[in-house]
């Protein structure tokens, strides 16, 4: 199968006479990228090279079949970026975090519950108040209808008995978890 094609000069004069306004064509859709300007151009010129019957047309100018090619090429490539996702370089993926394990995190959650079951609802209803809800101290003692001092009272101690049941955890560890979680008590009330 022979496949015809535009003459090569043919193809040069084409581009010698409609080529730089085509290109200025293609720059302002292309919001100013003269790489995509030049590629589309190119790609322009490729289809007026494989298409000879275009030159044979009823219109005095090659350039509106120009235009046309070009704009919808340009559409073309759009549509082809915004349907792909955009790519990562690796600056990026160095700073992403590491995946998860998620079956630490899995059976972390479940020694937690087993521990939050294991207190006294007193306890209990103040630390699903505070840290589930996300309610300050004030608004865990109106909800519970006890005063704010007992709120800060049995959350320290929940939080001390949390760390003693709760595998993995030092008695240094839990000393600092609950003076940081009461100093964060204190502060919301």
């Amino acid at each position: 199968m022979t496949t015809t094609t535009t003459d090569e000069r043919a193809l040069a004069e084409l581009q010698r006479e409609h080529g730089p306004a085509l290109f200025h064509f293609l720059l302002g859709l292309t919001f100013g990228d003269r790489q995509r300007a030049e590629d589309l151009l190119q790609e322009t010129l490729v289809r007026a090279w494989q298409h000879p019957e275009a030159f044979d047309g009823p219109y005095e100018s090659m350039r509106p079949w120009l235009f046309t090619v070009g704009r919808r090429l340009a559409i073309d490539a759009r549509r082809s970026r915004l349907a792909r996702p955009a790519e990562v370089g690796d600056v990026v993926l160095e700073c992403a975090p590491a995946a998860t394990d998620t079956a630490e995190s899995a059976a972390a959650a479940l020694d937690v519950r087993e521990a939050v079951r294991a207190l006294s609802p007193e306890h209990r209803s103040v630390l699903v108040q505070i840290y589930f809800r996300g309610l300050s101290v004030g608004e865990t003692a109106q909800v519970l209808g006890i005063p704010a001092g007992t709120v800060k009272s049995r959350s320290y101690y929940a939080l001390r008995l949390l760390s003693r049941n709760l595998p993995g955890y030092s008695s240094r560890s839990s000393a600092r978890s609950s003076a940081s979680s009461s100093a964060a008590s204190a502060t919301a009330a």
